[in-house]
């Protein structure tokens, strides 16, 4: 990915093959694009409005007609407890979806992921590696390789 718009992009494709129930973990260092890759994949999914990194808030909430799409970060946490204090794991369901940044700050408190999504910084653009956590996690991967190469 060469550029924000590429990143963009590639959150749109996301779009097209997850589905309520999926928990999917963006990680990468700070400036990856992470929320940008979440901006793409909002807008693919007719969000119109703002989208902005929930570093403060630690979750933002996007209702859509049949799921909740929940956007976490949890960078701020320095505990994995801070985790179950909070009381996110009723929003891991099956009529969520789940992103959340910066898992491992959470550990293994945090429901296993179906997708993992690393994004990294190389040269002048970023390189984004997919893989499988679950079954479901796979069938993802596998029609988000068809839709690119089709």
């Amino acid at each position: 990915m060469a550029d924000e718009a590429a990143t963009l992009a590639l959150g749109a494709r996301l779009a097209t093959v997850l589905r309520p129930g999926m928990a999917v973990w963006l990680s990468g260092d700070l400036g990856a694009g992470k929320t940008t890759l979440t901006r793409g994949l909002l807008r693919a999914l007719g969000h119109g409005g703002r989208v902005k990194s929930p570093t403060y808030t630690l979750v933002e909430i996007y209702p859509f007609s049949s799921f909740n799409l929940y956007h976490f970060d949890l960078y701020r946490f320095a505990d994995p407890v801070e985790w179950e204090e909070a009381g996110f794991r009723e929003y891991f369901n099956p009529e969520s979806i789940c992103l959340v940044e910066w898992p491992e700050r959470a550990g293994a408190l945090l429901p296993r992921p179906d997708l993992e999504v690393r994004l990294d910084i190389e040269g002048d653009g970023r390189v984004a590696r997919l893989r499988a956590g679950t079954e479901e996690g796979r069938r993802c991967v596998e029609n988000f390789l068809q839709s690119v190469s089709g």
